[in-house]
């Protein structure tokens, strides 16, 4: 699915379009394009809205499902990141492999509860802080680690049955303040 082609698809899909007319605006046979199409639309990124008559044909139209997709590290396999295997707490690979479990659960646990019917139950918080300098920086690292410790002793109750267990994680990086056109 993360194929080039199929990417800019999804793209052109935004408005609902058909095999024909997706196929002009992107210069390429329509058997071609069609193809894709149905590949996208058994992968549920693509969805059927309606059948038009032009001329002696009908034409399917349809349009991308979402206007904006995160990828589940699952569908890696075992190339997915484990942060089990990582042994370096404070590093940049430990906090992607943290934020792709989140992502992988967060997949599976949306997929139940539409499934039920339900809203899932989360938080967020995002928030940027500018730091003076290393000292600061290391002291907000320390109070906030303080202050979960204490917030997770507080609330954290191993001994309630039928209690909910939620998953948590903090994790900061530098802002991205420039745009890189060689990234």
């Amino acid at each position: 699915m993360l194929d080039p082609l199929r990417l800019r698809m999804l793209e052109h899909l935004q408005s609902p379009n058909s095999a024909t007319g997706l196929a002009k605006v992107m210069k390429m046979p329509r058997q071609r394009v069609n193809y894709h199409l149905r590949e996208l639309e058994r992968h549920k990124l693509v969805e059927f809205v309606e059948e038009r008559r032009k001329g002696n044909c009908n034409e399917r139209i349809v349009r991308a499902t979402a206007t904006s997709y995160v990828i589940n590290p699952a569908t890696l396999g075992s190339l997915a990141s484990d942060p089990a295997m990582i042994e370096d707490r404070f590093s940049s690979t430990y906090q992607v492999a943290v934020a792709a479990k989140a992502i992988r659960d967060l997949a599976v646990l949306e997929k139940r509860a539409t499934s039920v019917r339900k809203k899932l139950p989360t938080l967020t918080l995002q928030v940027s802080v500018r730091f003076a300098g290393p000292e600061a920086q290391q002291g907000f690292a320390r109070d906030l680690t303080n202050a979960l410790a204490e917030l997770t002793a507080k609330y954290h109750d191993e001994s309630t049955t039928g209690g909910r267990v939620f998953e948590f994680y903090v994790g900061g990086y530098p802002a991205i303040t420039k745009s890189d056109d060689a990234e």
